[in-house]
């Protein structure tokens, strides 16, 4: 897809979903002496949250098959309203959203990293993968990030779009 289709479908974007664990995170998990899960998030993707709300009036959504403490964490220091943890079919997850808020697949962004994404990212009018992504996720994504899961990739794509809005409006 050329630059220009993606920052013409970027322009529609009012929702930006994201997946969790290779995508905010670096894709590992830490484990203290008592059995704690701990999660380390890049601060660039938390203003890349902040970002797509102020400058551009873009939410973001987190649809994820975990269900862990630091996640809801996260979310909630963001300000992310719509979290959802534990999701096994995050392509019908989408649907649900979309019927519930009224918005169409070509005004949701998606980024994801791996196979459990792949149907989601197929469904939504612009999709991401971070520059490690699994080639399930690479096949299908209409941009592949620079920046790797974890230490940014969010905050590139959502700048895109961003400045794809900036530049429409």
């Amino acid at each position: 897809m050329s630059i220009t289709e993606i920052k013409r479908r970027a322009g529609k974007i009012k929702l930006m979903i994201t997946d969790v664990d290779g995508v905010l995170t670096d894709n590992g998990v830490y484990y203290s002496g008592n059995g704690e899960e701990l999660k380390r998030f890049s601060f660039r993707d938390g203003m890349g949250v902040e970002r797509l709300r102020k400058i551009a009036a873009i939410e973001t959504g987190i649809i994820t098959r975990e269900d862990s403490l630091p996640v809801s964490k996260r979310a909630e220091k963001l300000k992310i309203t719509e979290l959802h943890m534990g999701v096994m079919d995050k392509a019908q997850r989408l649907q649900e959203i979309m019927e519930r808020i009224k918005i169409s697949k070509d005004e949701i962004a998606y980024i994801g990293d791996d196979i459990n994404d792949e149907e989601i990212m197929k469904q939504v009018g612009l999709c991401a993968c971070p520059g490690d992504a699994m080639s399930f996720a690479r096949r299908v994504a209409h941009y592949v990030c620079t920046t790797n899961g974890g230490h940014g990739a969010f905050r590139e794509f959502a700048e895109l779009i961003i400045n794809s809005k900036i530049n429409n409006n």
